[in-house]
């Protein structure tokens, strides 16, 4: 789950980060009141949970609150990589001297949190991993101990020979440590942590991704959660009980099972083209998951065919098979399905689908080569 940059700044300060004071605003009038009490010059930020915020031309700094205000009514309304501006941050402005980045992230060949830091902040770090990667350091830490001085003692010599500036940072690190082990986070990130003209250190950016799994200790964060910014089949496919994630490709699928799932689209790749979606209907599918799921897959208009594959253990093959059928019957399917059920009632599924006029297919490989070739025409 992504959060705004104005909860994600909530947090920070929760924890002790050292955190600019800011106002979350929606008009125009408001941005401008907001400059007026926290003194200019300021920084007006536009609110969508995507990057590029800047580049798209969603952050502006403004050096008097009348000039705040006619920032914000430039930034509300505009689209951001197809989100709408709805509100905007008005946070106090920071002269800055130097950017580090600093982030907390999951490491999965270690499988333990990880600290990332480097010298060169404000920028994508992906670009600084691409072009110079020897300007990242990457510490995986042990969650019994947390962060530990001498970790916290490297990670500050990587950044800055100034003891002051580093004894500042490090006090950061370990208060981003725990705001990313307190909420469950899957990512916290500083982008740019900056030093100030006059020797103070500030986080002046914050992103927080919160862990779906860990939401049921965290209440208050998931109603946070803005369903207007969110991709419209990822929402309704976690009120359906499904896993979704939307891809750039053009064939479907509905998979039980996230591993079977990642290997049909690895296979799919391996053929030549590319998946459209991740979509685990989970392990013990009524009729009526797959119809969501078929809801949610036919609302991206780049599908131009469905691979259906059901590896049946406590999933049922029939259940799956009243459910494409009911999908047929109500959301009059014009893209062809392919469809590979084994395991569990595969038979009574067979014996079900009979006489459609979808692709049945016996093997994982058959399955994928007949769903490429029907939406190539």
């Amino acid at each position: 789950m992504k959060i705004h940059e104005s909860d994600a700044r909530a947090i920070f300060t929760r924890f002790g980060l050292p955190v600019p004071p800011s106002r979350l605003v929606a008009d125009p009038r408001a941005a401008e009141a907001a400059a007026e009490e926290l003194g200019c010059p300021v920084v007006v930020k536009a609110q969508v949970l995507v990057g590029g915020r800047g580049k798209a031309g969603g952050v502006k700094l403004a050096s008097s609150p009348r000039e705040a205000g006619e920032k914000a009514g430039t930034i509300l309304g505009m689209e951001i990589k197809g989100l709408a501006v709805e509100k905007v941050l008005v946070a106090r402005a920071v002269d800055i001297v130097k950017e580090f980045y600093a982030a907390m992230v999951f490491d999965r060949v270690t499988r333990r949190p990880m600290m990332m830091v480097s010298p060169s902040g404000g920028v994508d770090i992906e670009e600084v991993a691409r072009t110079a990667p020897e300007r990242i350091l990457k510490l995986p830490l042990n969650p019994e101990g947390g962060l530990m001085p001498f970790q916290t003692r490297r990670l500050t010599s990587f950044l800055t020979g100034d003891r002051a500036v580093a004894k500042q940072i490090g006090a950061v690190l370990q208060a981003l440590y725990d705001a990313f082990m307190g909420v469950d986070a899957s990512l916290a990130e500083i982008n740019p942590l900056v030093l100030s003209q006059d020797g103070t250190v500030w986080a002046i950016d914050a992103k927080i991704n919160i862990d779906d799994n860990g939401l049921f200790r965290h209440p208050e964060i998931e109603a946070l959660r803005d369903t207007a910014d969110e991709d419209p089949g990822e929402t309704a496919a976690r009120e359906a009980g499904l896993s979704f994630v939307k891809l750039d490709g053009s064939i479907g699928c509905v998979v039980n099972g996230a591993g079977l799932a990642m290997a049909t689209m690895d296979m799919i790749k391996h053929y030549g083209a590319e998946p459209a979606n991740f979509l685990d209907i989970g392990g013990s599918s009524s009729p009526d998951k797959v119809l969501a799921a078929m809801r949610i897959i036919l609302r991206d208009p780049s599908v131009k065919a469905i691979l259906i594959n059901i590896f049946g253990g406590i999933t049922r093959c029939d259940d799956v098979a009243m459910g494409l059928i009911e999908a047929k019957k109500r959301l009059g399917l014009d893209v062809p399905l392919v469809v590979r059920l084994t395991g569990t009632n595969a038979r009574e599924a067979g014996e079900l689908l009979a006489g459609t006029d979808l692709i049945g297919a016996e093997t994982m490989d058959e399955a994928v080569k007949g769903a490429i070739a029907a939406a190539r025409g």
